[in-house]
């Protein structure tokens, strides 16, 4: 079977129309007001370790944390803080990234490469 819209495309189409921030730069923002990490990665990996300070959104539930309708809306997506998102590699959080811009968040962005790219510059892990 060939997809007419694998998630290859879906991910290029993604980071056509999101922001983008190098590792070096992420890191230069842990612990700064006015900026939130969001882990978007699944339960079992954030347990392996996370960015100091983030907020745990799981890419499966991120539109219902993200909405204030929602009744599972958390503040943090509300704060009018920039949003950074992360997952492992950083497909995800492209993905999720562009959901919520999708949804009229203005200041959004993710780490380029993810954790795996966190973890290989030695930016800090809890």
């Amino acid at each position: 079977m060939t997809l007419r819209h694998g998630f290859k495309k879906m991910i290029a189409e993604a980071n056509a129309v999101i922001e983008t921030v190098a590792v070096k730069d992420a890191i230069a923002l842990v612990g700064e007001a006015g900026y939130t990490f969001i882990d978007i990665r699944e339960a079992e990996e954030r347990a392996k370790g996370t960015i100091p300070g983030s907020v745990h959104a799981p890419r499966g539930f991120l539109e219902f944390h993200a909405d204030p309708e929602s009744a599972a809306h958390n503040p943090v997506f509300s704060s009018g803080d920039r949003l950074i998102l992360f997952c492992a590699s950083g497909g995800r959080s492209a993905l999720a990234a562009k959901t919520l811009v999708d949804m009229g968040f203005e200041d959004v962005c993710h780490v380029a490469g993810g954790m795996a790219a966190w973890r290989e510059a030695d930016g800090p892990v809890d």
